[in-house]
């Protein structure tokens, strides 16, 4: 028995945090090449594709990407699991 009862959610996708990625790439005029520049410059080999691949939710995100898209998108990583939260919060 699955009690993993979020993935049946996630309709498919391997992330929570693409979405809102993708609000705050938009909302600091970053194409994804621009935050896949900004990630190698802090050491994330992150290619546009997969920042893409993020953003659809068909690629994975490591804790410590998320740290690091959290700091050039200027959030939090709070901001980014906004929707994993609200759903664990009315559990």
């Amino acid at each position: 028995m699955n009690n993993r009862k979020y993935i049946d959610k996630l309709n498919g996708k391997l992330n929570t945090v693409g979405n809102n990625i993708k609000i705050a790439r938009e909302k600091n005029n970053l194409s994804r090449q621009k935050l896949s520049n900004q990630l190698m410059f802090l050491g994330l080999d992150i290619s546009s594709q997969s920042v893409f691949d993020i953003e659809t939710g068909s690629r994975t995100v490591i804790d410590y990407e998320l740290c690091a898209f959290a700091k050039i998108l200027n959030t939090t990583t709070d901001s980014l699991l906004k929707d994993f939260r609200d759903y664990l919060d009315k559990i």
